[in-house]
């Protein structure tokens, strides 16, 4: 854990070191839970963008992207069920004066379980060798069996008591757990209450005529209220999709771990309308193609899993998360929802207007069915990054801090470094730099030793470097110099171009793992 800790105190660190993420109003001492992108956090931000929404809107005929706004009709919160339902359930310790949510205490605690378990499994399988057999093994080992019979009881419990809002339960189960505050230690609790996550605001000239209107707490009902402008107008069939990425905002109870919980954040979402009664097909083929697009960043395999949900939101009747494993342990970085026909419905019932499709092949109307994917961006930012960060050790003894972006994905994607400041050496490199930049961001870099110049680029993501030396003004090759392995090869310099394409474009890095 303390290691976890340690990890996770460096990727913050190196965030702002290398100008990926600040404080927000750092000078007045910052704004609890919001940060501002540096200027390689903005490019890696807008690169994870564009890698989602071609592989979305690009990819598929039949998904098109919209753009929303952040202030809606109030009537669409009550529609969706936001403005009566949208709420967390909120404990404070007494002691501490700490506020957390209730859920999440109990999560954690049988997350610790499941921990548990896995250790004892790993062990076994060391022991075993290739004659394990996992699944028996759960089921026979009678201290593996009881951690996960625990966890699935404790999860199961606690689903239903937030279903039927039985709060007084939930502090019931956190007591008899024995659950206490993580920080102090302290089991004094106060009752746990609900809390509309809602950021409230005015519409109008003054306060009495004001109307009341609320910052859009997720991105999804843009998409619902413009299903028939987007299908009439694209002349879309089902089944199709809409993309959107846009900024949301939660008045988060417990906003903390960095960006992964934030009070103004971005998501990327995409609803896709398909058949009444198809859509559970529709569902798993979704989670498999969602899980294929991380897979295709190489982050590591190991570093996801899915969870399916024990307790279903009130528009849904299939939900799972995929998650990563964060620093701070395994969390939801995206969802897939089978949100059935609610949203759609709701909409039709709160504003008087038939949302509706003509299915020319069945010659019916019908209220379809959504499959929801829905991925935090700054999560994903996140996950991106602490997956990436290294710390190591090379073979002649000495070490470096390397940060093992996806190309794809990396703010710059090349270095260009003249040997030394003299000799045409820097008017050669910056003629490299004018050419490569109408087709790839990359930078000029000249201060310090070449050695330093390269611990430098590798610290901050950048994929490539390119040296000129004195051979270069001779034979107008150059060295390339490659992050991940440190090779170094030479190169023509009118190869460079396609070198850096196949190192970083898109489709080197999707075509394996799409349908």
């Amino acid at each position: 854990m303390a290691k976890q800790e340690d990890l996770f105190k460096n990727v913050i660190s190196h965030a702002k070191e290398y100008g990926y993420i600040f404080a927000s109003s750092e000078i007045y001492d910052g704004i609890s839970a919001v940060y501002d992108y540096g200027q390689n956090g903005a490019e890696l931000k807008n690169n994870i963008k564009e890698y989602w929404w071609r592989s979305m809107t690009q990819l598929h005929q039949n998904i098109v992207g919209i753009d929303a706004a952040i202030l809606m009709h109030p009537t669409t919160w009550k529609a969706s069920g936001h403005v009566d339902a949208f709420n967390d359930p909120l404990i404070d310790n007494k002691d501490s004066k700490k506020r957390y949510r209730a859920d999440v205490l109990v999560e954690d605690h049988a997350e610790k379980l499941l921990q548990k378990a896995e250790k004892e499994i790993a062990k076994a399988k060391k022991r075993f060798g290739d004659d394990f057999d996992e699944e028996m093994y759960k089921e026979t080992n009678p201290r593996v069996k009881r951690y996960l019979g625990e966890r699935k009881e404790i999860l199961e419990r606690l689903a239903k008591s937030l279903t039927e809002e039985n709060l007084a339960d939930v502090k019931a189960l956190i007591e008899e757990l024995e659950i206490a505050d993580p920080e102090t230690g302290s089991k004094n609790w106060t009752e746990v209450r609900q809390f509309n996550l809602m950021f409230g605001t005015k519409l109008g000239a003054s306060a009495e005529s004001a109307q009341q209107l609320y910052l859009r707490p997720e991105t999804a009902q843009g998409i619902f209220v413009n299903f028939l402008n987007v299908q009439k107008t694209g002349r879309m069939k089902i089944p199709f999709g809409i993309a959107q990425i846009g900024k949301a905002f939660r008045n988060e109870i417990v906003a903390r771990q960095f960006i992964f919980r934030m009070r103004e954040f971005e998501q990327m979402e995409m609803q896709f309308f398909v058949r009444p009664g198809q859509e559970l097909e529709w569902y798993e083929k979704w989670k498999e193609t969602r899980l294929n697009w991380h897979r295709s960043l190489g982050l590591g395999e190991e570093n996801y899993r899915f969870h399916d949900h024990e307790k279903l939101a009130h528009y849904a009747n299939a939900a799972a998360d995929i998650e990563f494993d964060f620093p701070f342990g395994f969390k939801e970085l995206e969802g897939i929802h089978s949100r059935t026909d609610f949203d759609l419905k709701a909409h039709e019932e709160h504003s008087g207007k038939k949302l509706r499709f003509y299915d020319p092949e069945m010659k019916e109307n019908y209220v379809p069915y959504v499959i929801e994917t829905s991925i935090g961006l700054d999560r994903m930012f996140l996950a991106v990054l602490s997956a990436s960060l290294k710390d190591e050790q090379l073979e002649d003894g000495s070490s470096r801090i390397v940060l093992k972006l996806p190309a794809v994905l990396a703010p710059t994607k090349a270095a260009i470094l003249p040997l030394v400041k003299k000799d045409g050496l820097p008017e050669m490199a910056q003629k490299i730099v004018d050419d490569l930049k109408w087709d790839f961001r990359v930078q000029y870099d000249e201060k310090d030793a070449i050695g330093r110049r390269y611990r430098r680029q590798d610290a901050a993501g950048t994929p490539l470097c390119i040296t000129v030396d004195h051979d270069s003004l001779e034979d107008e090759s150059v060295t390339v110099r490659f992050r991940d392995s440190m090779e170094q090869k030479r190169v023509h310099i009118n190869e460079l171009a396609g070198l850096i394409k196949k190192e970083t474009d898109f489709r080197t890095w999707m075509e394996g793992y799409v349908d």
